[in-house]
């Protein structure tokens, strides 16, 4: 590990952090995008990539001005309208958003929005620069910076970490991948901003000491990092995205249940679970094959037991459910893959991890192993181990890539790996959208259609606490779509006839119908995994799973978000209420789309929890339709067949009519719960289900509005259409109460009831 990499893991720098007078005063020149900065011991590019974007590149006069190698990065920096202002002390350049500061003296940055307040500022002793470079050889460096952070401010995102904390105040965080841990270097804050650590080789950042937010990388060709202004966290994703890019909208069978284990040994018990899952009427969309399908290690040839895969894939799908396959990105040397590999000089280990920055190995990876699944009728792939699983984190040291010195790239292999088999399956067609799950992720890997599970981590009520602020930073981070092994993964092994191991179970399964993607897997001592199978808990986990399915025009709506307007479905509370200083801390609480509260059980024996209800009109209890107000800490019910969740006044939810698979029943009525208390509104979309159809506007909006002061729910005219769109929707009315609307239940009746035919209706509540 590099010398400044090593110091700020443990939080020392700032005893070594030479504090120096410039020897002469820095030099600003104004070029098209922004400004050039020359100190005395570097230069700096200060670049306007737009009013709330600034791209800051640095280094010795020996460096690179910025990194030409960005794969993740689709936005390029061309510069945006700005204006330079001067001082004896400091020049300042001004967008319409942002002002950034730079000192004279030692050519220190300070952020500041438009109103002057500052946001970030280099340098723990402003107006010195603590940046810092040590040459490594061959144009790379080790690289630091320094910034100066105020007591009054929270940090997030950062991917995936398993130490239990939300807020990253006073911690120090290694930004390397590794089963369960998920480097995303996109940093946001309480004061309004992001930063992007614009690099992929490891780096950490430590705040152990308390005014400093520390960012190393070991290997860099300059000092590299984007400055976001949002100020909300929303905006901040957004402007993520528009640099990353945006994420594809999945099939709706997607958003529905997952089912796996480790492992189905044969295409007959394969095709059984689905069986048994439409016999016993339990909701399932898509069952998953996990490990050692093939004859040999990276071979595309199933084994004895899988005489006919293609075959059992089309009952399956003759019985209205999709298959997920699980495939590595390594090779057994004795297959053909390794030895074309090899042959082209496409490997970069002995345990045959191929080069993903090369293009060619890439297509060669599609073509003899995804493609051949593809041609079997298979819709999703479960891209395992793409850290890659090696002895140490990410690409190892040393590894000559098709793109350069492995080092620079430790943490890319997640994003070109995903990226391979994406591009390659949206050439091959575009009626089956694609659905990734992978065990990491890096910065852009939203644009690929992939989502990351949280690792193998431990069957036990400490792994599924440290699960939840795991994927609300994860969420904060940029990428929507994430979700853990339901009852986790093993070490030690559950067993489903276990009363201890059923609970653990069952509180993972509530707050898993409330992750984007719901998903069940692990080890299980008795090798049995499906609903069916924990006993007493059986009732309370079906019952769930039939909440997912109703809730799914709901989410299906919000993953339309994601998709258009950059939404992130998965909230913890900070990105709502980011004034609030009670929220801060709460890693164990967080919205599931605009209305949803949801507050997961943790430990075992609770039948009640202790939940913070932020500041609003009021809130409704989900199971009795009670309202209760808002800025206050309540003791709520939590029995074993309950998870606390809260509903926000003036909230809009959809919900569908009981179904075992996604799309069944196009023509059900659409019930309509109105929490009232506030103003509300919420955009139903609708499609194929499937297909990129959507692409091209094959879709339809209908936008719903509840106006609190006349009591009228307006269910707008509806925008665009699809194919196969029913001529009429039938509405079903709720408005609200105690054991009124409540619970996961179909209504029995409803309050009021809308035949719409795509023009404007008006209901007047009762």
């Amino acid at each position: 590990m590099a010398s400044y990499s090593r110091l700020a893991l443990f939080g020392l720098v700032i005893f070594v952090a030479v504090v120096h007078s410039a020897a002469q005063e820095a030099q600003i020149t104004q070029v098209n995008d922004g400004v050039m900065v020359k100190t005395a011991s570097d230069q700096v590019h200060v670049a306007v990539c737009g009013p709330e974007v600034i791209h800051v590149t640095a280094g010795p006069e020996s460096a690179k001005p910025s990194s030409p190698h960005q794969p993740w990065m689709l936005k390029e920096c061309t510069g945006d309208k700005f204006t330079i202002e001067k001082t004896d002390k400091a020049a300042t350049l001004k967008t319409a958003q942002l002002q950034v500061k730079i000192g004279l003296e030692g050519g220190g940055l300070t952020f500041l929005d438009a109103g002057g307040k500052a946001l970030l500022t280099e340098g723990i002793w402003a107006p010195f620069s603590t940046r810092r470079y040590h040459a490594a050889g061959n144009g790379i460096f080790s690289v630091l910076d320094q910034f100066q952070i105020p007591e009054d401010e929270a940090i997030y995102g950062l991917g995936q970490h398993q130490g239990g904390e939300l807020n990253y105040r006073g911690q120090a965080i290694s930004l390397g991948q590794d089963n369960t841990d998920v480097a995303v270097p996109l940093l946001v804050s309480t004061r309004g901003y992001g930063l992007l650590w614009n690099t992929a080789a490891q780096s950490t950042m430590n705040n152990q000491f308390p005014r400093s937010l520390m960012f190393t990388a070991e290997a860099a060709e300059g000092l590299d990092y984007y400055f976001i202004y949002g100020p909300e966290p929303d905006q901040i994703i957004h402007q993520y995205r528009e640099l990353t890019g945006h994420a594809p909208l999945f099939g709706e069978w997607a958003y529905g249940f997952f089912q796996s284990k480790d492992r189905y040994k044969t295409q007959d018990e394969l095709v059984g679970i689905v069986d048994q899952y439409r016999a016993k009427h339990i909701p399932l969309d898509t069952v998953v094959q996990d490990w050692q399908w093939w004859t040999k290690w990276g071979s595309s040839d199933f084994n004895s037991s899988y005489p006919d895969f293609a075959g059992a894939v089309k009952k399956i799908h003759d019985d209205h459910a999709h298959v997920m396959i699980s495939i590595w990105p390594n090779f057994d040397p004795s297959t053909p893959i390794y030895q074309q590999m090899k042959a082209q000089g496409f490997l970069i280990d002995e345990k045959g991890d191929y080069d993903i920055t090369n293009p060619a190995a890439r297509e060669l990876y599609w073509k003899m192993l995804p493609s051949t699944l593809v041609a079997k009728g298979v819709d999703a792939f479960w891209l395992d181990a793409s850290e890659p699983e090696a002895r140490e984190l990410g690409i190892p040291a040393g590894t000559k890539l098709f793109s350069g010195d492995g080092s620079l790239y430790t943490n890319i292999y997640p994003l070109l790996h995903t990226y391979g088999v994406y591009e390659n399956w949206r050439k091959a067609g575009d009626q089956k959208r694609v659905f990734l799950l992978t065990r990491s992720a890096f910065l852009g890997q939203q644009r690929n259609s992939a989502a990351t599970w949280s690792g193998d981590v431990y069957s036990n009520f400490w792994a599924l606490k440290k699960q939840i602020p795991a994927g609300l930073n994860f969420s904060i981070s940029g990428i929507p779509y994430w979700t853990t092994d339901i009852g986790g993964y093993g070490y030690p092994n559950g067993n489903t006839s276990d009363p201890k191991y059923q609970e653990v179970y069952t509180r993972w399964f509530e707050y898993g119908t409330f992750c984007p993607i719901f998903r069940t897997h692990g080890h299980r001592e008795n090798d049995t995994n499906e609903l069916w199978a924990y006993g007493p808990a059986v009732p309370t986990l079906i019952k769930f799973d039939k909440l997912r399915y109703r809730l799914l025009p709901y989410i299906y709506s919000l993953a339309w978000q994601v998709t258009k307007n950059d939404y992130t479905i998965m909230r913890p509370l900070v990105m709502d209420w980011r004034d609030d200083r009670k929220v801060w801390d709460i890693g164990d609480q967080f919205m599931f789309g605009p209305a949803l509260l949801v507050n997961p059980v943790t430990e075992a024996g609770l039948t009640s929890r202790s939940v913070y209800l932020p500041p609003a009109a009021g809130w409704y209890d989900f199971w009795s339709g009670e309202r209760v107000n808002g800025d206050q800490t309540i003791a709520a019910s939590a029995p074993l067949d309950r998870i606390p969740l809260y509903v926000r006044a003036g909230s809009i939810v959809p919900l569908g009519p009981e179904i075992e698979y996604a799309g069944e029943k196009p023509d059900a009525p659409t019930e309509l719960r109105i929490y009232r208390g506030a103003n509300g509104q919420f955009t139903l979309y609708e499609d194929q289900g499937d297909t990129y159809a959507y692409e091209h506007s094959a879709y339809a909006t209908i936008p719903i509005s509840w106006d609190e002061a006349s009591s009228t729910l307006t269910i707008g005219a509806r925008s665009g259409s699809y194919p196969g769109m029913p001529a009429q929707k039938r509405f079903r009315v709720i408005f609200v109460g105690t054991n009124h609307g409540a619970g996961p239940e179909v209504a029995a009746q409803a309050d009021r009831e809308v035949t719409y035919s795509g023009q404007e209706v008006k209901v007047k509540a009762p």
